[in-house]
């Protein structure tokens, strides 16, 4: 019997998978968890369900540290926002890839499985990682049999696989980010209910007082908040922790899914919108005018190759490679200011500022001539003038 492994939430898609493998594909099912973040209960959940559903094994992989460092930093870095947002589970999906390669290698496996339907982002993510890294024959049984969620309710009773807790809404959470969607959040005319949100407080409920919050970056990275140097999974877990507690980070938006589909998605990313919004200001401090209006296209496009899951495409590294280079002059403090929802960079200093308060102040006259100016003014513009000029002529 061929091995197949499994990439395993212990949610439905994926519990019924473990049988449809077994039964339709007559495989040996071997599940793993890689751990990004998620809550403590969703990384017990899958062993606990694979044991009870039968597979020959099962692996947990913590890569909490790898992601946050190698991936999220990644995201602030590149200033990556996907049609507005920071993307979470798009920068988690090629790591898991590529730790469920690791074990299927291990497990001299042919096969590797996971649970996405056709109609979601993430079939896309995780076969292009998987195909670029390996040669593993690869199967989507919820996608290959077609099934809705009915259909797989329906099958699991039948074949008594434990349903998980019967969920109103689809969640996907690591460190960086939530993802919440499904159920009467389908319909964008039905407002998102406070129920969906676990990291954030509502404007209503957060403290009446602003709270001034302080993030030193070092060759464009965090690594402190507040003074405290933290490692790279502390201070994602504590800039979470404040600006969700003011109420920072929510987003109901419409997006377009790969295929094409509109989709209606919240999500809650309050460190990441306050990390990325401090870095952002840096660079500004920092940076040439030509190399902040090249960061706002590599932001871009960083963000759309993430969201199609082209992490192995060769454009990616070429925009690490290069902004790397960029990042090694982004050392500095922020302060931002957070009030009930809102959020304001207060202040921003660096070492390697091209802000020269001398040169810019209207009380200098030694640095810059003002008289030197009238030359570059008068010819400023000279296409605008001519054009204005064959226009009353004609």
């Amino acid at each position: 019997m061929e091995k197949c492994v499994l990439a395993f939430s212990g949610g439905l898609d994926t519990s019924v998978c473990v049988k449809l493998l077994e039964e339709k594909y007559d495989m040996e099912v071997i599940t793993a968890c890689v751990d990004v973040g998620q809550p403590e209960d969703e990384i017990k959940r899958p062993q606990e369900a694979a044991e009870k559903i039968g597979s020959s094994k099962h692996y947990t992989i913590d890569a909490k540290d790898e992601f946050a460092k190698d991936y999220a930093f990644r995201c602030i870095k590149t200033n990556a926002l996907y049609e507005g947002y920071p993307l979470s589970t798009a920068f988690a999906r090629p790591l898991i890839a590529k730790k469920i390669v690791e074990i299927a290698e291990k497990e001299n496996a042919t096969t590797i499985a996971h649970g996405c339907t056709g109609k979601g982002n993430d079939q896309f993510r995780f076969e292009a990682t998987i195909r670029s890294e390996s040669d593993f024959n690869i199967v989507a049984p919820v996608r290959d049999y077609n099934l809705t969620r009915t259909e797989e309710q329906e099958y699991a009773r039948e074949h008594g696989i434990p349903l998980p807790s019967e969920k109103i809404y689809s969640i996907d959470e690591n460190i960086w980010g939530r993802s919440i969607e499904g159920g009467l959040l389908e319909d964008p005319a039905t407002p998102g209910p406070e129920d969906i949100y676990a990291w954030t407080k509502s404007t209503i409920d957060a403290p009446d007082e602003p709270q001034i919050v302080k993030i030193e970056f070092v060759n464009g990275e965090p690594v402190k908040l507040d003074d405290e140097e933290l490692n790279p999974v502390s201070l994602i877990r504590k800039a979470n922790e404040i600006a969700g507690e003011h109420g920072i980070g929510r987003i109901d938006m419409i997006e377009d899914r790969i295929i094409g589909l509109k989709s209606r998605e919240n999500y809650e990313t309050p460190g990441a919108i306050l990390l990325i919004t401090a870095h952002s200001a840096l660079e500004k401090l920092i940076f040439s005018r030509e190399e902040i209006k090249f960061c706002e296209r590599l932001s871009e496009k960083y963000a759309e190759l993430v969201y199609n899951g082209l992490w192995n495409e060769p454009l990616r590294e070429d925009l690490d490679v290069i902004n790397d280079h960029m990042q090694k002059r982004v050392n500095g403090v922020v302060e931002v200011r957070l009030h009930k929802g809102s959020m304001k960079v207060i202040t921003k200093q660096s070492p390697c500022a091209l802000y020269n308060e001398e040169t810019v102040s209207f009380d200098d006259k030694e640095l810059i001539d003002q008289r030197e100016m009238i030359g570059m003014v008068k010819y400023h513009d000279i296409q605008g003038a001519e054009y204005h000029k064959v226009c009353k002529r004609n």
